[in-house]
């Protein structure tokens, strides 16, 4: 009994100490965080500490009654609620929306050891992130009234993420595998078991395991993005093949090369409607302070090569990894920052007429938020305005709100995607709500509720 006790003790002692290590690290912005946003971003000198800087939201959820704050002329309403962590979204050519209800997989035995382990782990737990893998996808479909139908399209899946169809053929990104399913249109329900297209890089550490994917036009080939396995290739660059990439995979023999590299987590991506280029946003690396280093959105150019981990945001040599001038001097800038640490994840190029004209030619950036800059960054839906096939302008916000004025986490937007009447849907993985985004003063008609 006594040694239950003294392991009881030295657990809230831990956590306390995690508490005010939390609250303590780190320093403050010094620049405004519009400096670190646009084709030219200012990039300070690090600001490296022995304790970095620590900033996590507390995930809440969202108080009975309240949502969003949508920018002038946009209304916003949640549309589908009660969800299990819904993490990304596919808009199937019925209408149907797919979410991917995911997390991290359990069997990652070599992520998160040690003190720093530890730490990251509490984090994550105090950001929502904790929770368990549902490992399924659900459908959601417009019933009329008013109403939203939810029922599992897929379950025992492996941490999926990524979605694509493409003629019957419907395609899922596990953290480890590209796997392919028979569809018939219309269904709520897919029964017959996948077929492996390709593995993809994953393994013990798996670090960061989300694996988007998107078909080419003409669908033959798949883009699957493959973050990086550390922070800034502290866990060896062995432990980085073929990983901090987006790979080009035949889609009928599953064979893959790397497409593009240097790029530490890419997660959304999209066809830009003008020009047919491929874009993508990346989240970059940590620990360097609250200035560095700007997350981005970007076109991806075959066999280019964006820095990480030697250098970043072109060629700003990072000290904390072996030098490599040679890559250095390959690395090529991004096209856009979109502010340091905040964590962008979901993008979607705008379609239809339904938005205001100023929303109608874009992107749409799930920004999921920071825990390595204080002040906080991020926790936002952006719009970035483009022209000619490239950005064109500053960000506007399209959804706000999600961090309450006492800094905890009301909600966390991550998957954008445009539903077939031109709404934007948002999923909001600790708010458990996909949120649907329409002119001002037009009902909610296609299917929400509030």
């Amino acid at each position: 009994m006594m040694q239950k006790g003294f392991v009881v003790l030295a657990a809230v002692i831990i956590i306390a100490g995690l508490c005010i290590y939390i609250t303590l690290s780190g320093g403050e912005a010094r620049l405004q965080e519009n400096a670190a946003v646009g084709p030219t971003p200012t990039i300070p000198e690090p600001d490296r500490r022995l304790i970095p800087t620590i900033n996590i939201a507390l995930a809440k959820g969202w108080p009975s009654g309240q949502k969003p704050e949508a920018a002038p002329g946009l209304s916003v309403e949640g549309w589908a609620a009660g969800l299990n962590h819904p993490r990304w979204l596919y808009v199937l050519s019925n209408g149907d929306v797919l979410v991917a209800e995911t997390n991290a997989p359990a069997d990652r035995p070599e992520e998160g050891k040690g003190i720093k382990g530890f730490v990251f782990r509490m984090a994550q737990k105090r950001a929502g992130a904790g929770v368990s893998s549902p490992d399924r996808i659900v459908l959601l479909r417009d019933a009329g009234n008013g109403q939203v139908t939810k029922t599992t399209f897929l379950e025992n899946l492996h941490s999926p993420f990524g979605m694509a169809l493409v003629g019957n053929d419907f395609y899922v990104a596990n953290t480890d595998a590209v796997v392919r399913f028979a569809y018939t249109e219309g269904a709520t329900h897919i029964d017959t078991p996948g077929e492996k297209v390709a593995d993809l890089p994953a393994g013990s550490i798996n670090h960061h395991w989300t694996k988007n994917l998107i078909a080419s036009k003409d669908g033959s080939k798949l883009y699957v993005t493959v973050g990086s396995n550390s922070n800034a290739a502290e866990n060896g660059l062995d432990k980085e093949e073929n990983r901090a990439a987006i790979l080009e995979m035949d889609r009928e023999s599953g064979k893959w090369r790397v497409f593009a590299s240097g790029l530490r987590n890419p997660n959304g991506m999209g066809w830009e409607p003008e020009t047919g280029v491929l874009w993508t946003v990346a989240n970059e690396r940590d620990e360097l302070g609250s200035d560095l280093v700007p997350d981005y959105l970007t076109s991806v150019k075959d066999g280019a090569f964006y820095g990480w981990p030697f250098s970043y945001y072109g060629q700003h040599v990072d000290t904390r990894v072996p030098q490599n001038p040679d890559m250095v001097a390959k690395a090529i800038a991004p096209d856009y920052a979109l502010g340091s640490h905040v964590a962008a994840l979901g993008l979607t190029f705008s379609s239809g007429m339904l938005l205001p004209e100023s929303f109608r030619n874009g992107a749409f950036v799930g920004e999921h938020g920071s825990w390595n800059r204080k002040p906080a960054s991020g926790y936002k839906v952006v719009f970035i305005p483009f022209a000619n096939g490239r950005p064109s302008g500053p960000p506007k916000d399209v959804l706000n709100g999600f961090l309450a004025t006492n800094g905890d986490a009301r909600g966390r937007p991550v998957g954008v995607a445009m539903a077939k009447d031109g709404a934007v849907l948002v999923a909001d993985d600790v708010g458990n709500t996909i949120w649907r985004v329409t002119p001002s003063g037009q009902t909610i008609g296609q299917g929400g509720h509030n």
